[in-house]
C-alpha cells in the first residue's frame, strides 16, 4: 500500500500523512502548506509537494478570495503532483476533483475525505436554520456543492467520520458499500484531565469552535440563560459575522465570548472548564468532542456532532436533538446542580477515548478500509 493524501489546507490530513508515513504506507502529502510547516507540524521528514503560493492567497485575501477558484488551483495542482507508485489518493473534498480522472487513469484508487454531512445535506439543513431567524445561507457556492457531488459520483470510495455522516450519503442514494466510517482520534498527551480541586465558583460550560448557527450556539444561549448566575457560558472561537446581529438582540448574562485561541492553548482551556457543549445543528465529527473527553470533561452534544459513536447517553455525558433548546437546558441543568456526577462522567469520558480514540487507533483504522478497497 502507497497512500497520497492531497488536502488544500491542513484539517486532520497531517495527523493522517504522519501516521501512514510512520508505517512506510505514504507516498507523499500533496498540501497547500510549505514543507518546512509539515515537518514542524509532524515531527517528520515526509515527502511533500506544496502549492504554498495558494495558501498564501489564501490567507492574504483573507475572506475575500474565490473559494471555487481556489479549489479548482489546487485540484489541477494535485493532479500534476502525484507521486509515482501510489496506488491509492486520499483527496479532501471539494478540492481534489481534477486530480480523480488521472488518478484512475494510472490505476489509482480515489478516497474522498468528507469531514462533515453529504454537502446537499448540509446546505440544506443550514439554509432552513438561517431561514428561520430571517437570513439568507450563501456561505457554500453552488458550484462547490456540484464538485462535491461530482467528487462522490467518481470516486472509488468516501470516507466519512461518523455514523450520522453515513446515513446522510445513504439519504441521497450513495451505496453504504461505497463509504468508510473512521472516527477521528486525538492526542491523548496533549489533552488530558486537570488536576485541580473542583472550584466553588459559578460551574463553567464551554464551548468551543465557530459562534454561528451551525454549531447550534444560538439554542446554547437560550438554553444557557435559567442557568445564569449559577453557572458561566464560555464561548471560545472567532464570531461569524452573521451572528453578530442575532447576539446583540439576545440576553448575554453569564455568557463570555472569548475569542479564538492558538492550537496549544486548548488543552488548558478545557483543563479549566467543568462541562463542555456542542449542540451542532450539521457536523461530522468534530475534533473538540473528542478533545474534551480527553480533557476528562462531561459532555452534552447532539446526534449530528458524532456524538452516538462516542457516547452511551447518561455516562460520558448527554446526547440531546439539534435545535431543542428546552432538552438542552434541561441537561445542562442536570450537570451543573450534581456536583458529583460531572468528575464521574468526565471520568468515563476520558476512559472512553482511551480505549481506542488516539490518533494511532484512526491511522490503523483507515489503513484496514483502504486495503480493503485495494483488495
Amino acid at each position: 500500500m502507497k497512500v497520497s493524501v492531497s488536502v488544500l489546507g491542513r484539517f486532520h490530513a497531517f495527523e493522517l500523512a504522519a501516521g501512514l508515513h510512520k508505517r512506510n504506507a505514504l507516498s507523499g502529502l500533496i498540501t497547500t502548506y510549505p514543507g518546512f510547516a509539515v515537518r514542524r507540524l509532524t515531527g517528520t521528514d515526509m515527502p511533500v509537494r506544496a502549492a504554498w503560493w495558494l495558501e498564501a492567497k489564501r490567507r492574504l485575501m483573507s475572506g475575500s478570495f474565490d473559494p471555487v477558484a481556489l479549489a479548482k488551483a489546487f485540484g489541477r495542482f494535485a493532479a500534476k503532483s502525484l507521486p509515482v507508485g501510489s496506488n491509492l489518493l486520499v483527496g479532501w473534498s471539494s478540492a481534489t476533483l481534477e486530480a480523480i480522472e488521472p488518478a484512475q487513469s494510472r490505476d489509482i484508487k480515489v478516497i474522498i475525505e468528507r469531514g462533515s454531512s453529504h454537502i446537499a445535506h448540509q446546505t440544506d439543513v443550514l439554509t432552513r436554520a438561517y431561514a428561520d431567524r430571517g437570513l439568507v445561507f450563501s456561505e457554500t457556492p453552488p458550484a462547490i456543492v456540484e464538485r462535491e457531488e461530482a467528487e462522490y459520483e467518481a470516486a472509488d470510495s468516501i470516507a466519512v467520520p461518523s455514523t450520522f455522516a453515513k446515513r446522510t450519503f445513504i439519504e441521497r442514494g450513495i451505496s453504504e458499500n461505497k463509504l468508510i466510517v473512521n472516527p477521528y482520534g486525538v492526542d491523548l498527551v496533549r489533552f488530558k484531565p486537570s488536576k485541580r480541586e473542583p472550584g466553588t465558583g459559578p460551574v463553567k460550560i464551554l464551548s468551543v469552535g465557530r459562534v454561528g448557527i451551525r454549531k447550534g450556539i444560538v439554542d446554547l444561549i437560550t438554553a444557557f440563560q435559567p442557568l445564569a448566575g449559577k453557572a458561566e457560558l464560555h464561548l471560545v472561537g472567532p464570531v461569524e459575522p452573521v451572528m453578530r446581529k442575532l447576539l446583540n438582540a439576545m440576553p448575554m448574562e453569564g455568557v463570555q465570548l472569548r475569542g479564538p485561541f492558538a492550537a496549544d492553548e486548548l488543552p488548558a482551556i478545557y483543563q479549566g472548564a467543568d462541562i463542555f457543549c456542542l449542540p451542532s445543528l450539521e457536523e461530522g465529527f468534530p475534533l473538540v468532542l473528542l478533545q474534551a473527553m480527553a480533557s476528562g470533561l462531561a459532555v452534552v452534544a447532539t446526534p449530528e456532532t458524532g456524538a452516538e459513536d462516542i457516547i452511551t447517553e447518561g455516562t460520558e455525558g448527554h446526547i440531546v436533538n439539534a435545535g431543542d433548546s428546552r432538552g438542552l437546558g434541561n441537561a445542562l441543568a442536570a450537570l451543573v446542580e450534581d456536583a458529583g456526577l460531572r468528575p464521574q462522567m468526565g471520568l468515563a469520558a476520558r476512559a472512553r477515548v482511551e480505549n481506542g480514540w488516539g490518533w494511532e487507533n484512526y491511522v490503523e483504522r483507515a489503513m484496514a478500509g483502504y486495503q480493503t478497497l485495494l483488495g
